[in-house]
């Protein structure tokens, strides 16, 4: 079956009202749901979805209802709001969550991965329960699997990176996360972090030339309109953890948490799954908006790491624990 982007909008569209026809009983819980991501992303429509079937199973105890595009405040607003039961729900990338979970930024370590399939073999397994053990431990409910946002990739408004070289000093903007920061400090790179929801006006007026994030973000953000080349780096995966605010979460009680946990699962796997469909059909679409596309010398990017000591500044920062499970799966990362 294919999947266009159209197809899929207005299919979340259809989901989306589903959500709001009025339950059999009144509700004993409504629950707020936030995150960064653009409401046709999906993370997002996946997500209301999986909300009209835990209001249907929980006969409408249970109703939730998602803020996309950083309505409800930045990323570290966000997370300070769920800490407090102000927000109820979040979708969060590890690296936003560093400086409450330092290792929930692994996933970030630059060309950890070979492939994706690999990612949600580590994420899946033994990676992904140390980081949500440290979640836990840090007062926060978080659900077993992962929305995957995917490998992130270069666009720039004044000329295509092919090797590392071409990094060196480039006014880049990074999303708020120290490991991304530092990855393109040790690249050469000049990063600047700023929230997703300013990115465009901040490319426009040439507050930064560069940007990164996966080919799904950069066409459903209109990147397009300010920037001219995608260099494919895929230089870091990121995912985003489904976050409940631990006294809701208990409060919720065994049977809703276990529909919660249940139907989200479910939406999330099918979101991995969208992303791969509409991807196939994103750098097509960005080719014929005017983006030029090349590839870069992924090992000329490694190199400078590695001379950087990025891999042992960060083997110390996550931890022995951390590290092994990431080396499990990882490509060899010295």
């Amino acid at each position: 079956m294919s999947l266009t982007r159209q197809g899929f909008i207005a299919g979340g569209g259809a989901l989306a009202s589903i959500a709001i026809i009025t339950p059999a009983k009144a509700a004993e819980f409504n629950l707020k749901y936030g995150h960064d991501l653009p409401a046709d992303h999906p993370v997002n429509v996946r997500s209301v979805e999986a909300f009209a079937r835990i209001a249907k199973e929980t006969n409408g105890r249970v109703q939730i209802k998602a803020f996309p595009t950083s309505q409800l405040g930045s990323d570290p607003a966000m997370i300070s709001q769920l800490r407090s039961g102000a927000t109820e729900m979040l979708a969060m990338p590890g690296a936003f969550l560093n400086s409450v979970v330092p290792v929930a930024s692994i996933e970030n370590v630059a060309y950890a991965f070979p492939n994706r399939e690999t990612v949600f073999r580590a994420m899946d397994g033994d990676l992904g329960a140390v980081i949500r053990d440290e979640i836990r431990a840090r007062g926060m409910a978080v659900l077993d699997k992962i929305w995957e946002n995917g490998f992130r990739d270069i666009t720039t408004s004044t000329k295509p990176i092919h090797n590392v070289g071409d990094l060196a000093g480039l006014k880049i903007r990074v999303s708020p996360g120290q490991i991304r920061v530092d990855t393109f400090k040790s690249l050469g790179a000049a990063p600047t972090p700023i929230a997703l929801s300013e990115l465009y006006t901040a490319l426009q007026t040439h507050v930064v030339d560069a940007q990164e994030n996966p080919l799904l973000l950069i066409e459903q953000q209109k990147f397009y309109e300010v920037q001219k080349y995608v260099s494919m780096s895929d230089h870091i995966w990121s995912g985003y953890w489904t976050l409940v605010n631990q006294d809701v979460w208990n409060k919720l009680g065994k049977q809703n948490q276990d529909v919660i946990a249940r139907e989200m699962a479910k939406a999330t796997l099918a979101a991995r799954n969208d992303t791969v469909l509409l991807s196939k059909s994103v750098r097509d679409k960005l080719t014929r908006r005017g983006m030029a596309f090349n590839d870069c010398d992924k090992n000329s990017f490694r190199q400078k790491l590695i001379e950087a000591k990025y891999y042992e500044r960060w083997k110390e920062a996550f931890g022995p624990k951390a590290w092994s499970a990431l080396e499990k799966y990882a490509n060899k990362l010295a």
